[in-house]
């Protein structure tokens, strides 16, 4: 299947209904021949812009064009016995309003679902109705359920990151590679990517990460926004990789990963794959150009003689 983790458009909070239709258009062209497998696509910050601009009612009609998503614009599926929540990360950054409490909601449910496959129907309804009476703080009581226990857990935003952390071995090793070509790249693309809502670097706060991780506890966690591949490890050994971006837009070299879920029930297996990049593209492009030019006065003169 197919996951998209959001973004889907540039500045989506600000296109009016008709030119959103229009994007959704040009989304389903991109699929492709992919069109006809099972797909998910959660909204980004581009797509329904920051705190002050959320709308109940257009982050509803944005959901609804997508399968899956409520009108809080989550979402809960199972597909080959493996279970996947998606949750509107932008929300949970938000104050009190009827979207993150739409998000709690979920986030409660699954919890309470998760338990009753561990614990007893009759303790699980009992501990969820103490919990219906606290307030709406992201407040969550521990429970004996196992860290990787949960279903796979889809975000926009990264989660806080509560120990320092250079991602994988590989991805240090290849930021140190491509400094150099970092601080290259087109202006036009890195002034773009500035343009967002939020900035690269944001992810969940503190506390809605931790009620995050004691309600769902997360088999793997998948997440976009900042651009850039990373694989690690949180402080209770809950496994989060965060997607590239899949634009030139981007990043010189965009990317995706293929994420294989293996018989045993923890087991997975991520693989990161890059795209060409825009400047070997355009070089190849203009050395075929030169190439071409330089040598028809040679065929012209060959065929004269």
């Amino acid at each position: 299947m197919l996951l998209v983790l959001g973004d889907v458009s540039a500045k989506g909070s600000e296109l009016t209904r008709s030119k959103w239709v229009s994007v959704l258009h040009q989304f389903h062209g991109l699929l492709g021949p992919f069109i006809g497998l099972p797909y998910h696509v959660i909204l980004g910050d581009r797509d329904i812009g920051e705190c002050s601009e959320l709308n109940v009612k257009s982050v509803y009609w944005m959901a609804s064009n997508f399968p899956g998503l409520d009108s809080a614009g989550c979402g809960a599926f199972e597909i080959s016995n493996i279970s996947f929540v998606s949750l509107n990360a932008i929300a949970l950054l938000c104050g009190n309003n009827n979207l993150r409490f739409g998000v709690e909601k979920v986030v409660e449910r699954e919890s309470v679902d998760l338990q009753i496959e561990t614990e007893g129907a009759a303790e699980v309804m009992n501990k969820a109705s103490k919990l219906r009476e606290t307030n709406h703080n992201f407040g969550w009581k521990e429970n004996s359920i196992s860290s990787g226990s949960g279903p796979v857990l889809l975000l926009h935003f990264p989660l806080y990151q509560t120990v320092d952390s250079n991602c994988s071995g590989f991805n240090a090793f290849k930021r140190t590679l491509k400094h150099s070509r970092e601080s290259s790249n087109m202006l036009g693309s890195r002034r773009l990517v500035e343009t967002g809502p939020y900035k690269l670097s944001q992810t969940l706060p503190r506390n809605a990460t931790e009620y995050i991780f004691q309600a769902l506890k997360p088999r793997i966690v998948f997440s976009a926004h900042t651009h850039e591949f990373c694989d690690q490890l949180h402080s209770d050994g809950t496994r989060e990789v965060s997607v590239p971006a899949m634009t030139w837009n981007a990043r010189d070299d965009p990317g995706f990963v293929v994420a294989t879920f293996h018989r045993n029930r923890r087991a997975v297996s991520v693989s990161y794959c890059s795209l060409a990049r825009e400047s070997h593209v355009i070089i190849a492009y203009v050395s075929f150009v030169v190439l071409f030019l330089s040598t028809t006065p040679l065929l012209r003169y060959l065929r004269i003689l």
